[in-house]
């Protein structure tokens, strides 16, 4: 599934194409990508024709696009786990995967066809209600991505207030890096990275992890995350790619994850899979132990 990586790199390639462009045309072709969406296709089809659209935006996983003019509303994107979101001429020829297509207008750089493609069908777009952030009643957010922690490299995101919630938690460290509640933008890839730079073991316990340990790890976090956002995110196939369709690189600079047999960097011991929550963890079993 694209991470926080993922999506900021498909935020900020949307960026300059979709804000200030108005949707001219919008045309569904699976309406099982509006699985979010409150409303048939002809609903999102009429409301989001004719808008303008602003800024993108993002939290953790999620993406919107705010309708400008005052509208209260936005259009959310969730990726999913093969969900793509290409930038295409208008005349270019269609991927066959096409599930969503908006043609739009910009002011400056003239029209552009917005390609919603997803294989599996697990992500969707939606037009969602804006509402209050609970933190920040001043700024808005969609309804549907309110539950959702910031994530850590949001300049508002409260390393107190994290810190303290991870140490009254019970429950191991990887299942609270994965909590999208507590701290969003992390998935078994980056969780998998931190914590081998952190040299702490999956399933250590919260309530075990000293707040100087805690904090280092939240540090860790950070850096994979700035460090796979400079390398356009993790590319294991054509499932994720950029707005323009280009692959990501960081998949050539991962230490633990999907390295087991191959040498620790560090120690030199192979790296171990674990079956965890219906995936893999890994880890060095060497570097990276349980501590009482």
């Amino acid at each position: 599934m694209p991470e926080l990586p993922e999506v900021e790199v498909v935020r900020h390639g949307l960026e300059p194409a979709v804000t200030g462009a108005r949707v001219t045309r919008v045309e569904v072709l699976d309406s099982r990508s509006l699985r979010r969406h409150e409303g048939p296709a002809e609903d999102f089809v009429d409301r989001l024709t004719g808008t303008t659209l602003g800024i993108p935006l993002r939290r953790g996983k999620f993406l919107w696009v705010p309708l400008a003019g005052g509208a209260d509303h936005a259009l959310v994107v969730h990726l999913g786990m093969s969900g793509q979101v290409l930038l295409r001429d208008p005349s270019a020829p269609r991927d066959r995967l096409t599930r969503i297509v908006l043609d739009v207008v910009h002011p400056e750089n003239g029209p552009v066809r917005v390609d919603f493609v997803d294989q599996r069908i697990f992500g969707s777009m939606a037009l969602d209600t804006l509402v209050p952030t609970r933190d920040r009643p001043d700024d808005l957010i969609p309804s549907q991505v309110v539950h959702i922690a910031r994530d850590p490299v949001d300049p508002l995101f409260d390393d107190a207030a994290f810190l303290a919630k991870l140490a009254r938690k019970d429950t191991t460290i990887k299942r609270a890096l994965l909590d999208q509640s507590l701290i969003s933008g992390i998935g078994n890839i980056y969780a998998d990275e931190a914590l081998w730079a952190a040299r702490i073991h999956y399933d250590q316990p919260t309530r075990t992890l000293t707040r100087p340990r805690a904090k280092a790890l939240l540090a860790e976090v950070r850096l994979v995350l700035g460090r796979a956002l400079a390398e356009g995110g993790t590319s294991f196939s054509s499932t994720y790619v950029n707005v323009n369709g280009a692959s990501g690189y960081f998949s050539q600079s991962l230490n633990a994850y999907g390295q087991q047999g191959k040498p620790c960097p560090r120690c030199g011991r192979p790296i171990v899979r674990e079956d965890f929550m219906n995936r893999g963890s890994h880890f060095c079993p060497r570097c990276q132990k349980i501590r009482g």
